[in-house]
């Protein structure tokens, strides 16, 4: 097999592979997984549907060498799932994969920084939707305080993690909160990026007037601070680019709802259970795990994954309207990876 990008219909390359390791979080994120839906009664999957470090690795392999240059772990919360670090040793040696990061809610960070870093894990996007304390943990709901996200992210900065902060805006939740948290990681020089609320799952009540676009993001900033556009890193990058005028810091626009990036979308996604996505909105995925208990090949393996990609016609931040946000069937946002 050779290291070639293999393309799907609309020609987009294979780059990019999110794989969620659990769909357990220890938050409960209002715009994620609500805690009416997930409550305690709610029935994550036992250990042995999850596919384990063995397979995960084995399944990277084949995807680089069909073109992927990039690898992030999420969740659900990676950080839940245990020996994460003997995961992330495994993925690091694997030749010629250029970056592998994890996202993360923070919550265990400070705690696991270092040994994160120390198994080769290069840099880590973390969540965080408010400084304010009080707003922070209505917002995930599980008493955790922004004091405990900060210190996780002053501890992977310390122990050489590059670090960037992922805010979800939603229109009169949070968006009280752009201009403060701007503010704090300018100073910090952190990289924060604003997310546009999406219609990820089935129970996250959203509609486009929850929405707080990029438009409207930028125009809060401007008041405030000179902003100087960035050009983009690599073809694929999703975030709209921007640095703070006089410094290196920047700040960032993922804007799937206002401003899809569909026609440069080069990313796949393996879900907890081991299922191929070909989108974050999709509904159905190939069962890899399924391919890799068959005791097959490699070759198997690939020439089941190689055809998923090629007949990809994914383009539904393009198509979204308001009846397809409310009545497609769509993976929840903890099961598949964000």
């Amino acid at each position: 097999m050779t290291n070639t990008p293999i393309q799907d219909k609309f020609g987009r390359e294979l780059h990019d592979l999110r794989i969620s390791v659990t769909d357990r979080c220890n938050f409960r994120c209002t715009y994620c997984m609500p805690r009416d839906v997930f409550g305690k009664d709610f029935a994550f999957m036992p250990k042995e549907h999850l596919l384990t470090f063995e397979e995960i690795e084995r399944v990277a392999k084949v995807f680089v060498k069909l073109g992927v240059k990039k690898i992030r772990l999420t969740g659900g919360e990676p950080l839940l799932r245990k020996d994460i670090d003997l995961l992330i040793q495994k993925l690091v040696a694997i030749e010629p994969l250029e970056d592998i990061g994890l996202t993360t809610n923070g919550a265990l960070l400070e705690k696991k920084a270092e040994s994160l870093k120390k198994a080769g894990l290069q840099r880590v996007n973390v969540s965080l939707d408010a400084l304010e304390d009080d707003l922070f943990k209505s917002i995930n709901d599980s008493g955790v305080g922004t004091e405990r996200i900060l210190s996780g992210i002053k501890k992977a900065q310390e122990v050489g993690l590059e670090v960037k902060v992922n805010m979800v805006v939603k229109k009169g939740l949070n968006d009280s909160q752009v201009v403060p948290m701007a503010k704090y990681f300018k100073e910090q020089g952190i990289t924060l990026r604003f997310i546009e609320f999406m219609d990820v799952g089935q129970h996250n009540g959203w509609d486009f007037t929850k929405v707080v676009t990029k438009k409207e993001l930028y125009q809060q900033l401007v008041e405030h601070f000179e902003l100087e556009p960035v050009d983009p890193a690599y073809v694929g990058e999703v975030a709209k680019r921007y640095r703070y005028a006089g410094t290196n810091a920047e700040v960032g626009f993922i804007t799937s709802v206002s401003e899809s990036f569909c026609s440069t979308c080069t990313r796949a996604r393996i879900a907890a259970d081991g299922k191929f996505y070909t989108c974050l909105f999709a509904s159905d995925g190939l069962d890899l795990k399924q391919v890799l208990r068959s005791n097959v090949s490699d070759e198997t393996l690939k020439e089941a994954i190689v055809p998923t990609w090629k007949k990809r016609g994914d383009r539904y931040s393009d198509e979204r309207t308001e009846e397809t946000a409310r009545s497609r069937k769509k993976i929840e946002m903890s099961y598949i990876g964000g």
